[in-house]
């Protein structure tokens, strides 16, 4: 059977954000979203311009790092938008729990269907998928296709997909000033959460702007141009308003 290559962005060693413990992160290209902060806008093509590789080639080059991962870390696959190669990161993580090691989707959920083929697939990743962070990029259906050019409702019902099948589950909430703190959608974005049964965590992730070069090399206008990031007040308010307490 010829092996399903995977479209390669970079690679991180030593991740400690995108999951627990120590990660190893791949980065994968293509994304359907055109979100108005993104820092990675070089990640949106599908082209194969970057490095193709097999989830066993994948795999071998992370278990080099193994010994620092312990017994929380382990590898998380992100984007882009990881479940465009859907194929890719199932047989991955398959690898992986056959190898005894820890497996994190970063995800928006952008391209969650419950129309086939893609259902049947999606539950074939759930078997081979530890943790899941769904970043939930507006809450307001408007306001999401305003911030990223695509709706959310299919990502809400992923969501709760995810909950009815008892799978972890992180949130994840990035935080722009004028765009995604408004009280009203921030209590709504609580609302929603205390739906679900599996959400292990809660994050605000302040907005930043060290992605912005990236768009002037690539040519495109970058909107935000005079968006602040958030102070610390405006975060710890927002955690507030999602209940978010820190140890």
């Amino acid at each position: 059977m010829e092996e399903i290559l995977g479209r390669i962005h970079s690679v991180e060693s030593f991740g400690s954000a995108d999951g627990p413990g120590v990660r190893y992160i791949v980065f994968l290209k293509g994304c359907n979203m055109r979100c108005k902060y993104c820092h990675n806008p070089d990640t949106w093509a599908k082209t194969d311009d970057g490095q193709l590789m097999s989830a066993s080639e994948v795999l071998k080059k992370a278990l080099r790092y193994k010994n620092y991962w312990k017994s929380k870390g382990g590898i998380t696959v992100s984007g882009g938008e990881a479940l465009l190669q859907i194929d890719f990161v199932t047989e991955l993580f398959r690898l992986a729990k056959e190898a005894g090691v820890n497996t994190c989707l970063d995800t928006s959920g952008n391209p969650f269907t419950r129309e086939e083929p893609f259902f049947g697939k999606f539950n074939e990743l759930m078997k081979y998928t530890d943790l899941y962070m769904l970043d939930i990029k507006h809450i307001d259906p408007e306001g999401h296709k305003k911030l990223t050019g695509q709706p959310n409702d299919n990502i809400l019902d992923m969501a709760h997909y995810l909950s009815e099948n008892g799978k972890a589950m992180w949130i994840r909430h990035v935080l722009v000033l004028g765009v995604t703190d408004d009280e009203d959608q921030l209590t709504r974005l609580k609302a929603f959460i205390d739906t679900l049964s599996t959400v292990e965590r809660v994050e605000i992730l302040p907005y930043h702007t060290l992605g912005v070069f990236k768009w002037k090399e690539l040519g495109i206008p970058y909107q935000l141009e005079h968006v602040e990031p958030p102070t610390k007040e405006d975060v710890e308010r927002a955690e507030k308003i999602l209940g978010i307490k820190k140890n």
